[in-house]
């Protein structure tokens, strides 16, 4: 496999981070959502969406490629919410044909370093669990609920 390169995302990125997104969803997910509910998630929407993200940059957002094509994508800024840091990690996602290369790792390093940071999460993800316990993120005993796709899914607060 080929080393991946991580950099900031520019607004030609949009489809590539939208393709991903909706990917990385429909592998991540699976066990929380109805099938047919992430089959119907748009790729071109989402790629309009991410393309007022990166124009309006209000969050950081970085990508993560192998041989020119984007294989992640991470966002991060101040917190969404009344967090318990001022930076959050809002998303990082790695396509699951690319766990375990280092993408994950490097766009967590370039967007937050070893930096104070939270995250939200789905409660029922251990790759990701396991990935953040990695890089000292604990659970601080915050939970809610959120919808994926629809469907109500418990996500937890991750704290370093």
């Amino acid at each position: 496999m080929n080393e991946v390169e991580v950099r900031r995302a520019q607004a030609d990125d949009a489809p590539g981070i939208a393709k991903v997104h909706v990917q990385s969803w429909q592998e991540a997910y699976a066990h929380l959502a109805p099938a047919e509910a992430l089959a119907a998630l748009n790729v071109e929407r989402r790629a309009q969406r991410w393309a007022d993200i990166i124009s309006e940059g209000a969050t950081e957002v970085w990508v993560a490629l192998d041989c020119g094509q984007i294989v992640g994508w991470m966002s991060v800024g101040h917190g969404r919410d009344d967090g318990p840091r001022p930076t959050e990690l809002v998303g990082l996602y790695v396509l699951a044909s690319h766990h375990g290369t280092g993408a994950g790792q490097g766009l967590l390093e370039a967007g937050v370093g070893t930096d104070p940071a939270y995250l939200w999460m789905a409660a029922d993800n251990p790759r990701a669990r396991a990935f953040y316990a990695r890089n000292g993120f604990a659970p601080d005993g915050e939970s809610d609920t959120h919808e994926i796709v629809g469907t109500p899914v418990e996500i937890i607060r991750l704290v370093r």
